[in-house]
C-alpha cells in the first residue's frame, strides 16, 4: 500500500493498525468537506489535497485531538482558516496552500511553527509568515496561553479568599459584641433580681428576720 504521510510518500507493506489514516488525494471529488469528518476522533492524518473541494474548512476538525498531519492543499476551499484549529497540538504537518482562503492565518501552538509554502497560492490570506500584512489588524489574536489562565485563575482564588477571610473577621466581631451584650444583660437580670419576684421577697424577710 502506497500512502501519503506527512508530504512523503511511503510504501506500507501490509496494513497498520496503529496509524489511523485518510489520503483521498490526487482524486477529482467535488463539494465541501463534511463536517461529520470531525466525528472520527481517533484520525492522526487527512489528506484531501490535489482534488476540487469547495467551500468551507470545518471548524469540526478542532475534535481530532490526535491529528498530526492535515493536507488541503490544491483545492478550492475558501472563507478563512478557524481559529479553533491552533488547539490541535499535535499537528507537525499543515497545508493549505493554493486555494482561496482570505483573512488572517491564526497564531498560537503548533502554528507558529509552520513554514510560508504551507499558506502560499492563497491571494487573500494576511499574516506571519506571509509576507502580506492584513490591513484591519496586524495579525490575529494568539489564543491565552495556560500561564494567563493559571494567573487569572490564581487572581481569582486569592480574590475568593479575601472575601472569605473579611466574612469571618466581620462574624467574629460581631459573635463577641452580642455575646458581651448577652452576658452583661444576664448579669443586671441577676444582680437586681429582674423577673424574679418571688426571691427578691425571700431576700427582703430574711433581712427582717
Amino acid at each position: 500500500m502506497r500512502f501519503t504521510n506527512k508530504g512523503s510518500e511511503r510504501v506500507y507493506e501490509k496494513i497498520s493498525n496503529v496509524l489511523k489514516a485518510i489520503d483521498l488525494s490526487s482524486n477529482r471529488f467535488e463539494g465541501e468537506i463534511p463536517e461529520v469528518v470531525g466525528y472520527l476522533k481517533g484520525l492522526q492524518l487527512l489528506n484531501l489535497s490535489n482534488n476540487l473541494f469547495t467551500g468551507h474548512i470545518p471548524s469540526s476538525l478542532v475534535n481530532l485531538k490526535e491529528l498530526e498531519a492535515l493536507d488541503f492543499a490544491q483545492n478550492k476551499l475558501s472563507g478563512v482558516i478557524p481559529l479553533q484549529l491552533v488547539q490541535l497540538t499535535f499537528l507537525s504537518l499543515f497545508n493549505v496552500s493554493h486555494n482561496h482562503l482570505t483573512g488572517p492565518i491564526p497564531h498560537g501552538n503548533q502554528f507558529d511553527t509552520f513554514p510560508n509554502s504551507s499558506f502560499i497560492g492563497n491571494s487573500e490570506l494576511c499574516g506571519s509568515p506571509l509576507s502580506k500584512k492584513c490591513e484591519n489588524s496586524e495579525d490575529s489574536p494568539p489564543p491565552p496561553s495556560t500561564f494567563e489562565e493559571n494567573q487569572n485563575s490564581l487572581s481569582s482564588f486569592e480574590f475568593d479568599w479575601k472575601v472569605v477571610v473579611i466574612g469571618y473577621g466581620c462574624g467574629f466581631i460581631v459573635g463577641l459584641l452580642v455575646g458581651q451584650i448577652v452576658i452583661k444583660h444576664d448579669w443586671v437580670m441577676k444582680t437586681f433580681a429582674i423577673g424574679q419576684p418571688t426571691r427578691r421577697m425571700a431576700i427582703w424577710r430574711g433581712y427582717i428576720n
